[in-house]
């Protein structure tokens, strides 16, 4: 009852299993507080909504044998939203909470004898904002000049070149026959169905040169198609590079 003063406003967790004396413990705490008013929640049973927000100085949980109340998180994040701002959590539990109540939101965790533990709610209501002042100006982040000075002395290492990095065979511009391979075996051979453009560049054909698209065109105008660029012109052999004036009327 230490962290009990006179005025506090008390809220008291605990479960029905409970093998104290409850209106022993309510007693007590009205004692210290000189206050007939404390409120009594079951763990089992209490809520977010169960009280309004930011409405008791202290929450003392868990304080009658055999100590079965369980701190989770979700009671945990209930407790902060109840308390006021610097309010307090007095608890007793079995298991360790210096690292629970912390990643809950508490500071200034004290673990004291018998399993107890004391936690505050910090000085600013849970969900709360507050604006940065930069005076309309952009913030600027610069070094110490004794910062600079220091690091300046101890950094003595020489700055390389980076052209000394390269040789003779390094600025040698690459062969153009070397650079046609093909984009996924990396080869120079092209593959049966090859679709990157290197079987065309190595029959030495360019982007003008006509191509089929059904494969028949060889066979003479019944088999060609009405847009084929060989039209009116005689059958050949598959194969067979035929010279076609392109700019001329077909």
């Amino acid at each position: 009852m230490d962290n009990l003063k006179n005025g506090d406003n008390v809220l008291i967790i605990w479960k029905n299993d409970s093998q104290g004396n409850i209106t022993s413990l309510i007693e007590d705490v009205k004692k210290v507080i000189q206050s007939d008013t404390v409120v009594l929640e079951n763990s089992d049973m209490i809520t977010e909504g169960s009280r309004e927000h930011s409405s008791f100085d202290v929450v003392l949980s868990n304080w009658l044998p055999p100590h079965s109340v369980s701190h989770s998180d979700k009671l945990l994040a209930i407790i902060i939203k109840l308390l006021k701002p610097n309010g307090k959590l007095i608890l007793k539990d079995l298991n360790k909470l210096t690292s629970t109540l912390k990643l809950n939101g508490f500071v200034n965790v004290t673990e004291l004898e018998n399993n107890s533990y004391v936690a505050e709610k910090p000085k600013f209501e849970v969900g709360s904002k507050s604006s940065l002042k930069l005076n309309g100006k952009a913030t600027v982040w610069k070094l110490d000049s004794t910062i600079e000075e220091a690091w300046a002395s101890t950094n003595n290492d020489d700055i390389i070149d980076e052209n000394e990095l390269l040789d003779e065979n390094d600025l040698k511009k690459p062969d153009k026959e070397a650079l046609s391979v093909c984009a996924t075996t990396g080869k120079r051979k092209a593959c049966v169905d090859c679709t990157c453009g290197l079987a065309e560049e190595l029959r030495g054909e360019t982007k003008e040169t006509p191509k089929s698209s059904c494969g028949s065109c060889y066979l003479g105008d019944a088999f060609r198609c009405a847009t084929c660029p060989y039209l009116g012109m005689p059958a050949f052999k598959p194969g067979e590079k035929v010279m076609l004036d392109l700019k001329a009327d077909i």
